[in-house]
């Protein structure tokens, strides 16, 4: 069984809407309706779950009539902060030992069948697979964004998005281990995956699976629907 968990569980202020961006509607339908129809379109994911922030549930599970999300199966409440959204959702989800948990930025509604497929089918081999992709620019680092004087060949870095898949067991542990050790703010599974010493795989990613963050992002979005490249859910 393979489940798509949505992250749904953060405010987004830097847009600059009074509402949590998953929830701008754009021509009519809220950012994380495309995300969610991109998931509901893939044969490879069984169940939709989504970890939701407070007070936006029902709107979440108004989806399933509304755009035909019926793969929509499970509300997890959000946390305090990213890891605890994600750790109450890989925590709270309805899956067992063998199945595959693929966990998804709710504004990341660009998302290609390509990279969800992709994703999981690196999972199967390797445990867990994370959408990546090389890196164009030059990388400098710097300790103040204001200068830097050291370059970083980008030949040994990797830029990793989401969708990631991973095993539910493997997951389950991971965050487990966290709780005990005290960890509370790693930013993403990756990261702390990483921080606790494991690998992560990549898989196919995208310079088009943008994660919408500013006012910028989503007249990008639009230009991307008024192409025709985006599903457009209850179509």
């Amino acid at each position: 069984m393979n489940t798509a968990l949505i992250l749904a569980g953060g405010i987004g202020q830097r847009v600059g809407k009074d509402i949590p961006k998953q929830f701008l509607e754009i021509r009519g339908i809220p950012i994380m309706a495309y995300t969610l129809y991109a998931f509901q379109l893939n044969p490879d994911v069984d169940r939709i779950a989504v970890v939701c922030v407070d007070g936006w549930a029902d709107e979440v599970l108004s989806y399933r009539e509304r755009f035909g999300i019926t793969k929509l199966c499970q509300i997890i409440p959000g946390g305090s902060n990213s890891m605890q959204s994600i750790s109450n959702g890989v925590m709270s989800v309805e899956a067992e030992d063998g199945d595959i948990i693929i966990v998804h930025d709710s504004v990341r509604p660009l998302i290609s069948q390509e990279v969800i497929s992709d994703c999981i089918a690196k999972c199967r081999i390797y445990g867990n697979g994370c959408a990546s992709i090389p890196l164009q620019e030059t990388i400098v680092r710097t300790s103040d964004r204001i200068c830097g004087k050291v370059n970083i060949d980008r030949s040994e870095v990797m830029r990793v998005q989401t969708p990631q898949a991973y095993d539910y067991g493997q997951i389950r542990q991971l965050y487990s281990k966290a709780m005990e050790l005290g960890i509370k703010d790693s930013v993403y599974v990756n990261t702390l995956m990483m921080e606790l010493g494991g690998t992560i795989y990549f898989s196919e990613g995208s310079t088009t699976n943008i994660k919408i963050t500013t006012a910028s992002d989503l007249k990008l979005f639009e230009i991307f629907l008024d192409h025709g490249v985006v599903p457009v859910p209850g179509s």
